[in-house]
């Protein structure tokens, strides 16, 4: 199973079948969003939000490894991707994947770094990595400090589709939180997903049995943080901006919390943490900073009586793979 329960089910094709149901459900819902009457920037901003969920989920739901730093994925990625479009005058493909490669370098970058170490002491790296790099933007001449990237160009994909158009940005938007969603699912069911299970459960016999643990756990958070980048990439085009707020630790706070809420080691909790997220500071706006408590209340409450979030206590009730 790919949900991290107290009585974990393999992997089976009952399970790949129940998660294969649930995507086809997922897709076909937002498919229909921009034809229901619901705001699309909310819900374009709520997959931008699940795709990152979904990558910090892959690093600490399979492999064991708590960040506290994975806005800094993001906001790179934003920043380059919006330079790149605004000030180079990148087309957005490639914008994107500047954005993208840049996250990437990051990734590997921090890890060599971050992964030395275990436990609180890899939480507490990337952290301070984390802010190193909201201060450097902060300073650096091309983010513009704390006024941010604004007025970023959206133009044409690959030169056929105009990303003004709100419509068609949401199915572009759609189309890269479903591909790297795949990409996920498709690596923690693949044996390199298998080998970051069992690192994660008992990492001595992981290496008694002659794997090179450092290996698999660098190359998931360099995926994690690519996948995080994509989705910070994607995000420029439907806030138009890049700024300080993607990069700082209140940030990475929102990132745990999603994956928590909607389920930590399941396929589909943290793009339904991110939603409940996302949703409640869009439609509860006019609470002012009370927003925040409600957040934490909502996660307090969690924590207290849906241990396994929202998605994993109803995998679990109904021994489902979810």
């Amino acid at each position: 199973m790919t949900a991290m329960t107290d009585d974990t089910i393999p992997v089976t094709a009952r399970a790949i079948h129940d998660e294969m149901i649930a995507f086809g459900s997922m897709t076909a819902l937002l498919l229909i969003v921009p034809w229901t009457g619901i705001y699309p920037f909310f819900v374009m901003q709520a997959m931008c939000f699940a795709l990152l969920a979904c990558a910090f989920n892959l690093l600490i739901g399979y492999g064991g490894l708590l960040s506290f730093g994975h806005a800094m994925f993001l906001g790179t990625a934003g920043y380059v991707t919006g330079h790149a479009l605004k000030v180079w005058g990148l087309s957005p493909e490639l914008g994107i994947l500047a954005g993208t490669a840049a996250a990437a370098g990051l990734g590997v970058i921090t890890g060599l770094v971050a992964i030395r170490r275990q436990g609180i002491y890899f939480a507490m790296i990337t952290l301070a990595l984390s802010q190193l790099l909201y201060f450097i933007y902060l300073q650096a001449p091309f983010t513009h400090g704390e006024d941010g990237i604004q007025g970023i160009p959206q133009g044409y994909l690959f030169g056929l589709f105009n990303l003004a158009n709100p419509t068609v940005l949401y199915y572009v938007i759609l189309a890269g939180f479903l591909f790297g969603f795949l990409v996920i699912f498709r690596t923690i069911n693949s044996p390199f997903g298998e080998v970051l299970k069992a690192i994660r459960e008992n990492e001595p016999r992981s290496i008694s049995l002659g794997y090179k643990t450092d290996q698999y756990k660098l190359l998931a958070y360099i995926l994690s943080g690519t996948l995080a980048g994509f989705a910070g990439a994607l995000k420029v085009f439907v806030a138009q901006n890049a700024s300080l707020t993607d990069v700082e630790v209140a940030m990475s706070g929102q990132i745990v919390l999603m994956t928590l809420v909607g389920g930590l080691g399941t396929v589909f909790g943290p793009v339904v943490g991110a939603f409940v997220i996302i949703a409640m500071q869009q439609y509860l706006a006019g609470f002012g900073q009370w927003v925040t408590v409600i957040q934490g209340t909502v996660f307090v409450v969690c924590v207290l009586t849906f241990r396994r979030g929202v998605i994993g206590e109803i995998a679990h009730y109904f021994r489902r793979s979810l």
